[in-house]
């Protein structure tokens, strides 16, 4: 048997307690010889009761077949994000997602060791949002109203490409398709998808939205199928998100951060229109609309494999793309008036508008947050004014610093960009003059039709 040194095992404990994650090591004899305060916290225990003890004294309700550790151990093969749930030396259950490694030295197995999270709060939290969605779908189906918040009516603009979006989706809301949506973050994608849910036959029935992003791996299977009785220790009869927007549409935000077998799964209901529970072998059919959203764009999804596709061309029978508010400079000042005059109705205010050195300030600005940080911008400095009208005094603190910083920008001198926006105003400008006519607006461009359509086509994209 290969031995560790004393100042191997020194050195070896003081890296693993650096670490914020529940470490567990044992020999092969399944005694404890390594195990942090963080494993303590998730199992119940204090580091005392696990140390230097068997494994299956200090957790009485594993066996040599249950443990990860001892399985190990016995195959020396490697055991990746593997549920368990186990109950404690003080009954206590527990519930853990475990990576376990077989310690190696010479090609001998001298012990495993185990990382383990801690889900049980994760999973408490998935469990409940389950069952608030449940009951908020049940009290929704009483009522005759719609149930959502917007429509899209409520995304507010005068740029003809957006404008001829909302149009787009207005007509193709009607059809029972997937859609994916594409927009940085601040574009509007959920207020975009409620709006096309509003106007859709299905608009009576139940709306569910879920960020993909927001729920470890782990648990967005269940959350999205559901689970059977059994299917882990604990588990009951549960409807996942598929079936609670039975009739109605469901919206996966940040499709690209869902795991690729996960992906899977999601491409086969779309297919079949069946679901299947975590750990049942029975089928459920669902009628739901899947609309997707991402914040990168789809081909760098693809490119960098974080989306399947053969998944992102069942979703892309329709396909939407919001353009970010600096790509449509007409509707900064725009909104800037509309968000005005929407807080000073909340804020019981009386503001005209913004000095012009505030609106060049704006049209210089390249939001990266989008209408949403234009929209907070406008809240923060009608909270802060005191006269008739918004000034550069009342910036929140960072566009100050950035408002000082491009008198001294050469920004505006780049040539490239300023003919990319003249074009695009161009464009606009012809497009409202010949009221979305192409053929026309070419002829007033004095450009060939195929020209204008190729480069709104490249606006759009």
């Amino acid at each position: 048997m290969v031995q560790l040194t004393a100042l191997t095992q020194e050195v070896l404990s003081a890296i693993l307690k650096s670490i914020d994650e529940g470490i567990h090591v044992v020999n092969t004899d399944g005694k404890t010889i390594f195990y942090n305060e963080v494993a303590a916290r998730h199992d119940g225990m204090d580091v005392k009761e696990v140390q230097g003890r068997h494994l299956l004294d200090a957790f009485p309700s594993l066996t040599e077949n249950s443990s990860t550790l001892l399985r190990v151990i016995k195959t020396g093969k490697p055991i990746y994000n593997q549920t368990q749930v186990y109950v404690n030396m003080h009954g206590k259950q527990i519930d853990t997602i475990n990576t376990t490694l077989p310690i190696l030295v010479d090609k001998e197995i001298i012990g495993a060791v185990e990382i383990a999270k801690d889900y049980s709060r994760m999973k408490q939290l998935a469990e409940s949002l389950l069952d608030l969605q449940r009951n908020v779908n049940k009290i929704s189906k009483k009522k005759t109203t719609k149930n959502v918040k917007y429509t899209l009516d409520d995304l507010k603009s005068v740029n003809v490409v957006f404008l001829s979006t909302k149009e787009e989706a207005g007509r193709l809301a009607k059809s029972d398709s997937p859609i994916l949506v594409y927009g940085e973050s601040g574009t509007g994608k959920e207020l975009f998808v409620q709006g096309i849910h509003h106007a859709s036959h299905r608009g009576d029935g139940p709306f569910i939205a879920q960020n993909c992003a927001a729920i470890p791996e782990t648990l967005l299977e269940s959350i999205l199928f559901g689970t059977a009785k059994g299917s882990y220790t604990g588990a009951v009869e549960r409807k996942g998100l598929f079936e609670l927007a039975d009739g109605g549409t469901l919206f996966l935000d940040e499709l690209h951060t869902m795991p690729m077998e996960l992906q899977a799964k999601l491409l086969r209901v779309l297919e079949d229109g069946m679901v299947r529970r975590v750990g049942s072998s029975q089928n459920i059919s669902v009628d739901v609309r899947v609309i997707a959203a991402m914040n990168v764009h789809p081909n760098d999804a693809l490119q960098s494999h974080k989306l399947r596709s053969d998944l992102y061309y069942r979703l892309n029978v329709f396909t939407f793309s919001l353009l970010p508010i600096r790509e449509r400079k007409e509707d900064v000042l725009y909104l800037t008036q509309y968000f005005i005059e929407f807080f000073n109705k909340t804020l019981n205010k009386r503001i005209h508008g913004v000095e012009q050195k505030v609106e060049d300030f704006f049209l210089s600005h390249p939001w990266p947050g989008n209408v949403r940080e234009l929209k907070h911008t406008i809240e923060y400095m009608m909270n802060v004014c005191n006269d008739e009208i918004l000034q550069m005094k009342d910036l929140p603190i960072m566009m100050k610093q950035q408002a000082a910083g491009y008198k001294n920008s050469d920004y505006q001198l780049s040539l490239r960009k300023n003919v990319e926006e003249l074009e695009k105003k161009l464009i606009d400008t012809a497009l409202n003059q010949s009221a979305g006519n192409i053929k026309q607006a070419a002829e007033l461009l004095e450009i060939p039709r195929q020209t204008l359509q190729y480069k709104i086509k490249k606006i759009r994209e």
